[in-house]
């Protein structure tokens, strides 16, 4: 009898899973319907609408009504995205640049952003990102930009001093640290490979069980896994993605030393973007110094009810003690009739990210 109810579920699996396949190539054909109706575009990127993926993404989480045994927001949301990353990839996949090599949390975030139908291209630094997009060799790019526990990133933001790139959309990326090595024990370890802020941001962790080791820090944790699996007495410290592209077993996961540890990245792009009903915008602003002077840029967005999220001060690099600031508000370019759309002369816009 169970036998034969066992029988009857895997049937009943297979008529569903009959169904998904059909609605997924219905998607895909209504998919190259709105791209015929947009016609020859010059480059895939034009194709791309974050705003409208942000739309789509949020009504997936209003709809999902999974319960214990159904799937949670996180998985159907990464469903969904693999989904409209091969129907948007059917013709020809978009150009990725980010902050490589192969295996760094960046390249996580472009997955976590555009899917797996996606061409990923690594890039040697932030400044390369930068100078891809903005030769149109690739159709957007990704950079870190903040971590929770080891703050900006100020190459990211110095870059955009001198560049006329905008943002395009924000990824948040929960940051898990593991310990990559061939040996088997500890005390087997003699040096860890790791970038300066995984270092930072493990510090407790190691100090506490390798207290003799050498840190050496690396240009990327990816790095740090490539040098480590050519050796026998030393380790990595870097994301599972980087453990499996360098063949490294996971000797101990999640050290890093804050639970809520979490970077985030920005989606590089050449134009502004329509407006997802959910955004936030990226001020560049400078001014004459004296009294009052941050006050003044400031006032205009309280007067005109614009929530301030935001603030960062950079050199601006004109003269000495001269500074811009980056402000982050919510809002948008463009007047929004829906969710908390402002107008705001922003420079750089992107969706909230879901979460």
């Amino acid at each position: 009898m169970a036998d034969q109810s066992l029988d009857t579920i895997r049937i009943d699996i297979d008529e569903v899973d009959a169904q998904i396949q059909a609605l997924i190539n219905q998607r895909a054909k209504l998919a190259a319907q709105v791209r015929q109706a947009k016609g020859d575009l010059d480059q895939a990127s034009a194709y791309y609408r974050p705003d409208r993926e942000a739309q789509v993404l949020r009504k997936v989480i209003e709809r999902n009504q999974g319960d214990d045994e159904g799937l949670n927001d996180s998985v159907m949301l990464r469903v969904f995205r693999e989904i409209m990353s091969a129907c948007l990839a059917q013709q020809e996949p978009m150009r990725i640049a980010y902050l490589g090599p192969e295996g760094t949390f960046t390249q996580q975030a472009v997955y976590r952003q555009f899917g797996h139908s996606v061409s990923a291209i690594a890039q040697p630094s932030i400044e390369d990102v930068f100078l891809q997009v903005q030769a149109a060799e690739v159709d957007f790019g990704v950079v870190p930009v903040e971590n929770s526990t080891q703050g900006i990133v100020s190459h990211t933001l110095d870059m955009f001093l001198h560049s006329d790139i905008k943002i395009a959309a924000e990824v948040e990326l929960r940051i898990h640290q593991h310990l990559l090595t061939h040996v088997k024990s500890l005390d087997q370890i003699q040096r860890v490979y790791a970038h300066q802020q995984s270092l930072a941001q493990c510090k407790h962790w190691l100090a506490a069980n390798l207290p003799n080791a050498e840190l050496i820090g690396v240009s990327s944790n990816a790095e740090a896994a490539r040098r480590v699996r050519q050796m026998d007495d030393a380790a990595a410290i870097a994301g599972r993605h980087a453990a499996e592209v360098y063949s490294l077993p996971v000797l101990f996961g999640n050290i890093e030393d804050h639970v809520d540890n979490t970077t985030r990245f920005l989606v590089l792009g050449r134009s502004l973007l329509p407006s997802s009903g959910d955004d936030k915008a990226t001020l560049l602003v400078a001014g004459s110094d004296g009294p009052g002077a941050l006050f003044k840029m400031l006032e205009p967005l309280s007067r005109h009810g614009v929530n301030m999220s935001r603030i960062e001060s950079r050199p601006s690099r004109q003269g000495r003690w001269d500074y811009v600031f980056f402000i982050d508000v919510d809002g948008h370019h463009r007047p929004c009739t829906r969710g908390r759309g402002h107008v705001v002369p922003s420079l750089h816009h992107r969706p909230q990210p879901a979460r």
